[in-house]
């Protein structure tokens, strides 16, 4: 499926953006509406290595997968790659690029494609995966500049059940 891309301009630095992509316990502060049940992989959840599995929402389905951060030139670009489906079968890509644009905005562009095998890729089809999924980035990028622009804090940031919360800095 894809690649699905979404646009859009948000009115917070770059830098600060970037840091917050780059930090997958933020994630669904923005995504929880079509990437459901969210697990971080790993304690630290910011950089390269950093990783996650949720639950990928869909009209007639939903597949567990997961992602993991594996390239970040900051403050440009974070690649992710990952797996999922029947037995981690359907490889997926998410690539986040950032650029400054005109009057202090930072234009964001996410991504996100999968390489499913054929058995797989006729139930991308049957479920209108890629709407869906396009439909699902579009709002999510909306709903992340509302937070930014509004300085609203992330209360929801999650952890690794069972980790130090106070050697990751989370209260």
């Amino acid at each position: 499926m894809g690649p699905i891309s979404a646009e859009i301009e948000i009115d917070v630095p770059r830098e600060e953006l970037f840091a917050t992509l780059a930090d997958l316990a933020t994630r669904p502060s923005f995504t929880d509406h079509f990437l459901t049940d969210l697990h971080l992989t790993r304690i630290d959840a910011r950089g390269v290595g950093a990783g996650a599995r949720f639950r990928a929402q869909g009209p007639l389905r939903s597949v567990w997968m997961d992602t993991t951060i594996v390239a970040v030139e900051e403050p440009f670009r974070i690649v992710e790659e990952g797996r999922g489906g029947r037995a981690n079968r359907i490889r997926n890509h998410t690539v986040w690029e950032l650029r400054e644009a005109g009057g202090g905005l930072t234009a964001l562009c996410v991504s996100h494609w999968t390489e499913p095998r054929p058995g797989d890729r006729i139930l991308e089809l049957l479920s209108l995966g890629s709407v869906w999924q396009a439909r699902g980035w579009r709002k999510a990028l909306s709903r992340l500049r509302d937070n930014l622009e509004a300085d609203r804090p992330v209360v929801d940031r999650i952890a690794v059940a069972g980790g130090n919360r106070y050697a990751t800095g989370i209260p």
